[in-house]
């Protein structure tokens, strides 16, 4: 099992390939690639690399699926025997993102390919 520690939009995830996360709004358009270069740790099967605070020559590819809203979120402040309220929405950009590859000083060493299920094969008989 290999997966790294990676930080985006202000918050650190554990990121594996062939998996989608849902993060902070990305500035790029959907079916774009995406590099982060941001990777604080990478195991992978028995080989562990930690970064102070970074991993040096670590990056993670990953493709953009699409852009969307969270779900909505209520403020509702009041001061009570004041008859002050307030309510208010906030629905939070989204960019969901495939990751494809964990990279190590330029060599893949995870990628979704590997990570698929092979596919079963049927043999026959001929006689």
């Amino acid at each position: 099992m290999s997966y790294a520690i990676i930080e985006t939009g202000g918050k650190q995830l554990w990121v594996e390939p062939g998996r989608f996360y849902d993060i902070e709004l990305l500035p790029v358009e959907p079916e774009a690639k995406v590099s982060i270069d941001k990777v604080f740790f990478v195991k992978h099967n028995d080989d562990v690399h930690i970064g102070q605070p970074l991993v040096e020559g670590a990056t993670v590819e990953g493709t953009v699926l699409r852009h969307f809203r969270g779900r909505k979120v209520i403020v509702y402040k009041m001061q009570p025997k004041k008859k002050t309220r307030k309510k208010r929405g906030h629905r939070q950009e989204i960019t969901r993102l495939m990751i494809n590859s964990i990279s190590l000083n330029g060599a893949v060493i995870a990628s979704h390919e590997e990570t698929s299920a092979p596919e079963a094969t049927v043999e026959t008989e001929t006689e």
